[in-house]
């Protein structure tokens, strides 16, 4: 595997996480369920909101209707290793006591799946974060963990 590389802007700090092998383990990270919702913005500037049914420290689920799947997903086709879709996905972590922030991260879509009639399930597969968002993800997914297991 490659060595991750971090780069600088004049806004905000920028990790990128390391390159994942062509046929990616979907299961090397604990998951947590959450109720949450995040805005997934598509590399053309378009951006629509689905549901997070969970997350791990490398990505998260989604759960959107069909029409979400439709402009989010061309064909409503798998996308295959190498082609996958690029997004950036916004979404809410609390912090401290309850207190959010919004961490935004770049990723792809590597996983979709029809769960009902009108309900698909989107594997996002985190790249980079923008600033601390690494931190506050990894932070929040401990801390459910820690006190899931108890």
């Amino acid at each position: 595997m490659g060595k991750a590389a971090c780069f600088e802007t004049r806004d905000a700090r920028r990790v990128t996480m390391k390159p994942v092998a062509a046929k990616p383990n979907l299961r090397n990270q604990q998951r947590v369920d959450v109720a949450t919702e995040a805005r997934i913005e598509k590399t053309d500037g378009s951006c629509l909101t689905c549901k997070v049914s969970n997350i791990s420290r490398t990505g998260l689920m989604v759960l959107c209707d069909q029409d979400s799947v439709r402009k989010l997903v061309p064909g409503q086709k798998t996308p295959a290793p190498g082609n996958w879709i690029s997004v950036t996905t916004t979404f809410s972590v609390p912090v401290v006591a309850n207190q959010p922030v919004s961490v935004i991260a770049g990723g792809n879509i590597v996983h979709m799946r029809r769960i009902a009639r009108d309900q698909f399930q989107l594997g996002i597969q985190f790249s980079e974060f923008e600033g601390n968002g690494f931190e506050y993800v990894n932070n929040y997914v401990s801390k459910l963990l820690s006190t899931s297991s108890h």
